[in-house]
């Protein structure tokens, strides 16, 4: 599964870096790090509602304090 994070600016301001760092952590403490390919990219043109993130292509929109339910739901449910 291919998780992509928007980190450009509009997102960076909006918490790219806690995101990232919540979901690496969930990603490791699940054991999932051969399953889940994290990555980085710069603007996905969404940033109006928050940090831009896709799961194989499916985009949604972010904020740090729901990075754990959309793991929950979005990757743990998929796997």
């Amino acid at each position: 599964m291919r998780v992509t994070i928007c980190i450009g600016s509009a997102c960076h301001l909006k918490g790219s870096r806690e995101i990232i760092q919540q979901l690496q952590e969930l990603v490791t403490e699940h054991g999932l790090s051969e399953k889940v390919d994290l990555n980085g990219s710069f603007c996905s043109g969404n940033c109006v509602n928050g940090v831009c993130v896709t799961v194989d292509d499916k985009l949604y929109s972010l904020k740090p304090d729901d990075t754990k339910e959309f793991f929950e739901k979005e990757i743990l449910g998929r796997l």
